[in-house]
């Protein structure tokens, strides 16, 4: 296997202990998967970082993404956190985004164990159940109608931009990156 290429913008890159947070924190990731016919497959699903690796789910049926899976268990998947929009210049354009984002990379499994599915359902309703709800609690009667994947990550990239201060934002600071631009008149 070849060296991962390296992060463009490593001045962007997150710690690895604030990667994995970042990671643990999301709400709904994209998991990428690559079909028979070669064209990547993109699902947004809820997600748990439990025990160093990714678990995700969906229902049983057989469609697309678990046909992905069963031909080619790598797999990509990332998670932002987006902040503030913010004028770095002069012209519209001249705009960023304030952001925190995860990238990993990895192979897929689907879990069949059911103390394990168990497990995954917990720790899924405790991330993102309603608080205070009266139901009962780690009754899961659905189990079997679910399917649970998990990721072993083979490597994981976080990256951030941060706001700036409003010192650093325009019009008190002037970053405008287009050449030879000027204001219209």
């Amino acid at each position: 296997m070849s060296a991962p290429p390296k992060m463009r913008r490593d001045d962007k890159s997150l710690p690895q202990d604030r990667t994995l947070e970042t990671l643990a924190r999301g709400f709904c990731g994209r998991l990428a998967t690559i079909g028979a016919d070669g064209y990547p497959y993109c699902t947004p699903l809820l997600y748990i970082w439990m025990d160093g690796e990714l678990y995700l789910h969906t229902g049983s049926a057989r469609g697309h993404l678990r046909s992905n899976v069963e031909m080619n268990s790598r797999v990509c998947f990332e998670v932002d956190e987006p902040d503030e929009v913010f004028d770095y210049g002069r012209f519209e354009c001249d705009s960023g985004l304030a952001y925190r984002s995860v990238v990993l990379f990895g192979t897929i499994r689907i879990v069949d164990d059911k103390a394990h599915k168990q497990r995954f359902c917990e720790a899924l309703m405790s991330k993102y159940g309603k608080p205070g709800t009266v139901r009962p609690k780690g009754f899961f009667p659905r189990i079997d109608a679910i399917t649970v994947y998990a990721v072993t990550v083979e490597r994981i990239t976080g990256k951030e931009h941060t706001l700036p201060p409003l010192s650093e934002q325009w019009p008190a600071k002037d970053r405008t990156k287009t050449p030879n631009a000027h204001a219209p008149s």
